[in-house]
């Protein structure tokens, strides 16, 4: 394991020690942790559109029926 140096604001040193207190880490853990969370998920690109789960963005705004044309209603949106 390599010992760094690593510069950070007061305020944000602060809340990672008072919330490292309260879970029973040292904020060295947590940071560590978060170094290795970003070398995951940013550095290596493990996710793939393929196993990503998909984002809810809610129910139709109304009703949808048989005779509706939705492709001509996005190509002419009247609420420009």
């Amino acid at each position: 394991m390599k010992t760094i140096t690593v510069n950070v604001s007061d305020p944000i040193y602060r809340d990672f020690s008072i919330y490292a207190k309260q879970v029973g880490n040292s904020a060295s853990e947590l940071i560590r942790r978060a170094m290795e969370d970003y070398h995951q998920r940013f550095i290596l690109r493990k996710t793939t559109l393929r196993n990503r789960r998909p984002a809810s963005v809610g129910g139709p705004l109304q009703p949808i029926s048989r005779d509706e044309d939705l492709l001509g209603e996005m190509l002419h949106d009247a609420r420009d």
